[in-house]
């Protein structure tokens, strides 16, 4: 009889809690720097791989229109956590102390910034820039950054002629402009997907010419650095779906297709392999796992870009970057 009775009470047990409803996830409003393309496709994987989601995490996540806008989506609250340029957090941080957006992992080790020439021009290296006429975007980043890229190759003169995203590369083609500035990743792709071939594009990415600068990471609200659980369950799950994506590059790429069916996969895949080469797979990503950064280099960063768009004061490296959300180097090495 009280066995009976005991397993009913462990049976009622069972059921009340079989039908009380599941821990809710913590909604997470992400916005990337751009549209759906390979080099953001980790995100996409450990959205559709329900990395977040097995993290408590119910993941949106939505184009951008530049680093520059994703940043203002962060500060204005529309979005609690982003995907941006950290030079683009440094110029808002310093003009706005006591709210600073804080990049919490580091994606892009080598920023991505350049500029290009055409061989048939005539110029061969940043001497032969002088002056020339620059095509760019106002707000493109490669071009804000020029004037630190010309100071520190005694470039003195150039002229610019601004120009929408659309008509950057083709305007080089034509020969109305001698250079363009973009990402590496963009404009060489574009460049080629105009009939150029990589041996005639005259590259010049500022990494190699003495700007030793950071690109992309993830950023996040004053409000969000709060909620330390959230931050590191969304980094971990991020990091997840990086690692699949360096594992098998055509998976990140599949991804991104299933968000933008119009994108071409094979020049997404290549896009891809380049910022994975040049921009992430460097030597001290190789040797310390994603995400994190070189202090005194990030110092160096962060008073170069501050002087290059004329802060009047440039922010403390604590206000632009921290390492308080990252999980252990063993859990953030990649496949070499």
């Amino acid at each position: 009889m009280y066995r009976g009775l005991k397993a009913l009470g462990l049976a009622a047990v069972g059921a009340l809690l079989a039908a009380l409803p599941a821990a809710a996830e913590t909604p997470v409003r992400f916005t990337l720097d751009w549209v759906f393309q390979g080099p953001t496709s980790p995100f996409l994987v450990a959205l559709e791989k329900g990395y977040y989601k097995a993290a408590g995490l119910d993941v949106t996540m939505d184009p951008g229109q530049g680093s520059a806008g994703t940043v203002q989506r962060i500060a204005t609250g529309a979005y609690q956590i982003g995907f941006a340029d950290v030079n683009a957090t440094i110029e808002y941080n310093a003009k706005n102390p006591g709210k600073e957006i804080l990049c919490v992992f580091m994606a892009y080790d080598f920023a991505p910034f350049g500029v290009y020439a055409l061989k048939k021009s005539g110029i061969k290296g940043p001497k032969d820039l002088e002056g020339k006429k620059l095509g760019a975007p106002v707000f493109d980043a490669s071009f804000r950054l020029f004037p630190a890229f010309a100071k520190k190759n005694g470039i003195t003169k150039w002229e610019h002629v601004n120009l929408t995203p659309q008509l950057r590369e083709q305007s080089l083609v034509q020969g109305t402009v001698d250079f363009i500035s973009g990402h590496y990743f963009s404009s060489m792709l574009d460049l080629k997907a105009r009939g150029v071939k990589f041996d005639d594009i005259v590259a010049m990415r500022y990494v190699d010419y003495g700007l030793d600068l950071y690109g992309n990471g993830i950023v996040i609200s004053p409000d969000m650095a709060k909620d330390e659980k959230t931050v590191k369950a969304f980094i971990a799950a991020t990091i997840k779906g990086w690692k699949d994506v360096i594992k098998d590059n055509k998976l990140g790429v599949a991804a991104a297709k299933k968000r933008d069916p119009l994108i071409d996969e094979a020049l997404e895949l290549e896009r891809l392999q380049i910022s994975l080469q040049t921009n992430v797979l460097t030597p001290y990503v190789k040797a310390n796992g994603m995400g994190d950064v070189d202090p005194e280099r990030l110092a160096r960063s962060v008073k170069l870009v501050s002087e290059a768009f004329g802060l009047p004061q440039a922010p403390a490296p604590d206000k632009v970057f921290t390492d308080k959300y990252l999980p252990p180097k063993a859990d953030r090495m990649v496949a070499q």
